[in-house]
């Protein structure tokens, strides 16, 4: 796979119309706008993953948020979840600046790419069973598209599950059954496919409450990144 492949498919992403609440639903609200930010254009379209090709770890949140990137038109950009995590990521080496602000910034991520299962906001930020469903197969070719990859964080319980349903159509071998349980630190490691690491989401109601601290993502960034192998690059 090449950096190409990636960019095709991140170009049909945007155009997917595949459910139509979901398809409403961010359309209605990039017509609508919040009032912060009513003099600028919403993207309002489905959100590609943000990253190289060369990625060796992969980060697999839940979706886009409605004012964040369904705004901008990028991953975890625009919003509070975005400055907790990108902050995380450039404390970590991970990423070239400490904030996300547009689509068209200069910030870079390094070795890393972000993505999620649905691609399209979602009302109240809860998919439903079938949306997921309905977008499985472009992260099942996102992660196909990803030769170097070597760990993937997820953020959260629904990206964890997502991980395991992509076992068989990426991998071609059935997931774990049980299937491992998700949790903060949590790590399960499969031969022969990246090593799984359990995030809590860095969402408001984790970070605001002290679920989640700077400190806890920063163990978790540091991991990912020794288990990558990219730590002796400094």
């Amino acid at each position: 796979m090449t950096a190409a492949d990636l960019a095709v498919l991140d170009e049909q992403v945007t155009h997917c119309r595949a459910c139509p609440r979901l398809v409403e639903w961010r359309e209605k609200v990039a017509r609508e706008k919040r009032a912060a930010f009513r003099d600028q254009t919403y993207w309002g379209r489905p959100v590609p993953g943000f990253g190289p090709s060369d990625a060796r770890i992969l980060i697999l949140g839940l979706a886009p948020a409605a004012h964040g990137a369904n705004r901008t038109g990028r991953m975890f950009t625009g919003d509070r979840s975005g400055e907790v995590l990108y902050a995380a990521l450039y404390r970590a080496g991970l990423a070239t600046k400490p904030v996300s602000l547009s689509a068209d910034d200069d910030l870079r991520l390094v070795k890393t790419r972000i993505t999620a299962p649905v691609k399209c906001a979602p009302p109240a930020n809860k998919p439903e069973t079938s949306e997921r469903d309905n977008c499985a197969h472009w992260l099942h070719r996102e992660i196909r598209d990803l030769p170097e990859l070597r760990v993937v964080v997820t953020l959260g319980a629904f990206g964890w599950a997502a991980w395991w349903q992509a076992q068989e159509p990426v991998y071609g071998v059935r997931p774990p059954s049980p299937r491992p349980r998700f949790g903060h630190g949590a790590v399960h490691r499969t031969p022969g496919q990246p090593v799984v690491l359990g995030c809590y989401h860095v969402s408001q109601q984790n970070t605001f409450t002290g679920r989640l601290t700077p400190a806890m993502l920063d163990d978790v960034f540091r991991q990912a990144r020794s288990l990558a192998g990219e730590e002796s690059r400094g």
